[in-house]
């Protein structure tokens, strides 16, 4: 089990995960977004090489449009 803060909440779930698996259990896979990992932005090609560990610090921003 791991936890992580996720925009200043701690979750925790059952088995590691890298970035992209987050984003699915977000259900946020078609929305444009920014990740920040413990003070770094993280590539969005890498999100699936990047292994979350327990006590990661991430925010997670979405794009909102409008006019």
């Amino acid at each position: 089990m791991i936890e992580l803060t996720i925009n200043g909440q701690a979750q925790q779930f059952e088995t590691a995960l890298n970035v992209a698996q987050l984003i699915e259990h977000l259900a946020l896979q078609n929305k444009r977004i920014a990740i920040e990992r413990n003070g770094e932005i993280i590539p969005r090609s890498q999100f699936s090489e990047q292994q979350l560990k327990n006590g990661d610090q991430l925010e997670v921003v979405v794009a909102v449009g409008g006019g």
